[in-house]
């Protein structure tokens, strides 16, 4: 967030009537960081607020999503800083959505802490200041002699106290100020610790509602049959034996293939195998996994589009006392969220209700209009927790089958995805293919590097440069004086969309582990020539420099064990990694990671250390186990037994320590997801002597 975006007083209305009264601050949140959303400021409408009930119990109305990253917790801690109210009073719900916000409403980026740091906390001080106010007024005095603590007012003068609820009434009926100060970090008292997290009681009884749980009266359920092959369109479909199923009610031809709906999930799943389908497969069904490695190759063997160029990267190389070559890779992968896509709708003829797990709010709403032609406000969108999201569920796809399928019967439906419905029609992080050349000088160096990438657009082709598919590669920090980084943007047919951590999860692991290459050929020590080439980067050599501490580098460790590191700045944090690894009979074993992070002004330490964790889990997974194989233009994994994830017996150690910092929030949810491949990966040559250049990690590569 940036000054720009301070509340001012067209972003505050004070209200008296919730049902039991008492003050609501309604206020702009912004969606957007930086210019951007400051333009629009102004100008929008009120999309979040608080209300203070005569009962002192706080509601906290927010526009950002929950998949378990902890948004709840910390933005309400944001508030609550400010407004200095109890944290056992803290309620929260999610809110509609006005189609004047536009694309807003969503959680991409890990931008709910960053771009919410300052509305929040401005919000809880508005609030804050009015209930001094009222309570001044109903003693007859100023209202600087008084101060609020834990949900009372102090009378400073005369120690009395009142209660928020009991002043919550007055405090509505007066003029909210303009720029309400905020307390400067050395006066938080909660922002930066770490009270129990506000999900978790309704997760654990079982009172959170998923989209998954969503039951309305007269719904019935809806399980999609889909072409094999991406791109593929339907010719005919014979549904005799489908509608023969006892239970079934309808078969729906949509946009995206056939619906059979019936009165339950099981029996619409069952009826839907009874289908006989003809598909028009497409171009798309002669594409294999290995024809498109073949495409990346064939393609990065010429130039590219310039990513970025620095210096004369060519006559460097020409130059160089040492060069090094080497072509990395990396398939398809899938999301895997544990709950499957789901979403209910009900389409009438003057409004559409959708119930869905979502990231993008704004998005689902708008392909809801689009399917229906209703216009945008005569939807509304219900959020619901998100039982895993990892950016899939940013994408509205999911939402747009479940409204054609209410639109055309007439009554609520939920589309049920199963696991392999989720696992063979993802839309899928991109593999990508990257040649490098680079060279050190006669002290052993780095003094040139070259890229060529070839990696499918995420979200689709587009001309130029897909910025998300070379960010991490193009944007490298180390001090090298020649760079040329260029990027070929192949159409492959498999559609494709933001992964967590996005380009950053392929190439920090590209770059991370070529810089170790780099490195071996001047006969440096890896940490040493980070070192050298972050001296202009103190944030990020700061967190290297703990993470190396913290892990013992260059200490003895057990027989036939290496450590290996990386770093990586992404989301606006600056994270560090060292794992320690061992190989046995070609498989790698991750005993340890030690991970440190500078991501700014911490709000909740403990949902930063889960945080980390879990994205380690999560990129370790990808790093040993994921990937997704193209056959006949088919995606051959299916579920968990063969897109597999890291189980408990093998997840390592994971350590987190955090940088202190007065610097403004950075992201969190996606920070420790690229590094950990690139820290195993160099772990597994200190080990081995062996080079890790594809992914997932395979026994015939390391044995």
């Amino acid at each position: 967030m940036t000054a720009n975006l301070a509340v001012g007083r067209r972003q505050f209305l004070k209200l008296s009537a919730i049902g039991t009264g008492g003050l609501l601050v309604e206020f702009y949140l912004p969606g957007r960081a930086g210019a951007e959303a400051a333009a629009v400021a102004d100008a929008a409408p009120l999309n979040a607020f608080i209300h203070i009930g005569g009962d002192d119990v706080v509601t906290f109305f927010i526009h950002k999503a929950e998949m378990g990253q902890g948004t709840v917790t910390s933005l309400s801690m944001l508030l609550a800083e400010e407004l200095e109210c109890d944290w056992s009073t803290i309620r929260t719900e999610f809110p509609g959505i006005d189609r004047a916000y536009g694309n807003s409403q969503g959680v991409v980026g890990s931008q709910s802490v960053r771009s919410s740091w300052t509305s929040l906390r401005q919000a809880g001080a508005t609030a804050r200041t009015m209930l001094v106010q009222a309570a001044a007024l109903r003693w007859g005095v100023d209202p600087s002699s008084c101060r609020a603590e834990k949900g009372e007012v102090i009378n400073g003068v005369t120690h009395a106290r009142v209660r928020y609820g009991a002043v919550a009434d007055a405090a509505a009926r007066l003029t909210p100020p303009p720029s309400p100060a905020l307390k400067p970090a050395a006066e938080f008292h909660l922002i930066g610790t770490s009270p129990r997290r506000l999900d978790t009681p309704s997760k654990v009884d079982g009172s959170a509602r998923f989209g998954i749980d969503v039951r309305l009266p007269g719904m019935l359920y809806a399980a999609v049959a889909r072409c094999p092959v991406s791109g593929g369109t339907l010719l005919r479909v014979d549904d005799t034996k489908a509608r023969a199923v006892p239970g079934v009610t309808h078969v729906v031809r949509i946009s995206t293939g056939v619906a059979v709906v019936a009165d339950n999930t099981w029996t619409a799943m069952e009826a839907r195998q009874a289908l006989d389908i003809t598909w028009d497969e497409g171009r798309n069904a002669v594409v294999t996994s290995a024809s498109l490695s073949k495409m990346f190759a064939d393609m990065t063997a010429g130039p590219g589009a310039e990513a970025r160029k620095e210096g004369d990267a060519l006559a460097a190389l020409a130059s160089a006392a040492s060069r090094v070559e080497a072509v990395y890779e990396v398939p398809f992968l899938a999301h895997a969220p544990m709950e499957p896509l789901n979403c209910t709708a009900h389409v009438r003829a003057d409004g559409c209700e959708v119930w869905a797990s979502t990231q993008g709010q704004s998005a689902a709403r708008q392909v809801a209009a689009r399917v229906t032609g209703l216009n945008p406000d005569q939807v509304h969108v219900h959020t619901l927790y998100m039982g895993g999201g990892f950016g899939r569920r940013s994408a509205s796809d999911y939402v747009g089958e479940a409204v054609e399928v209410a639109k055309a019967v007439g009554v609520p439906v939920k589309v049920t995805w199963s696991r392999i419905d989720d696992t063979r029609h993802d839309m899928y992080r991109p593999a990508s293919y990257i040649r490098f050349a680079g060279g050190v000088d006669a002290d052993g160096w780095p003094v040139v590097w070259t890229a060529r990438i070839a990696c499918p657009a995420f979200g689709g082709p587009r001309p130029g440069v897909d910025r998300a598919a070379v960010e991490g590669a193009s944007d490298i920090v180390y001090a090298i004086p020649n760079i040329l980084v260029e990027y070929h943007n192949p159409d492959v047919g498999i559609p494709t969309h933001y992964w967590r951590s996005v380009g950053y999860s392929q190439n920090t692991f590209f770059t991370e582990c070529f810089l170790d290459e780099l490195a071996a050929a001047g006969r440096k020590d890896p940490l040493d020539v980070r070192r050298r080439l972050l001296g202009h980067q103190p944030r990020l050599l700061a967190a290297l420099e703990l993470a190396a501490d913290k892990a013992g580098w260059g200490k003895p460790l057990a027989a036939g064990r290496g450590r290996g590191l990386s770093v990586v700045n992404n989301i606006g944090s600056f994270t560090a990694q060292v794992a320690e690894v061992s190989v046995t009979k070609g498989q790698v074993r991750v005993h340890r990671v030690v991970c440190a992070v500078d991501c700014g002004q911490v709000v909740n330490p403990a949902i930063v250390a889960q945080q980390i964790q879990s994205g380690i889990i999560y990129g370790l997974s990808a790093a040993l186990k994921g990937a997704i194989t193209i056959d006949k233009g088919r995606v051959q994994e299916a579920s968990f037994s063969d897109y597999d994830v890291i189980r408990m017996a093998e997840a390592p150690a994971v350590e987190v320590y955090i940088v202190p910092s007065q610097n403004s929030p950075g992201g969190i949810g996606e920070a420790s997801v690229p590094g950990i491949a690139p820290a195993v990966a160099n772990g597994v040559f200190a080990a081995t002597g062996k080079r890790v250049r594809r992914l997932p990690m395979r026994a015939e590569d390391l044995g």
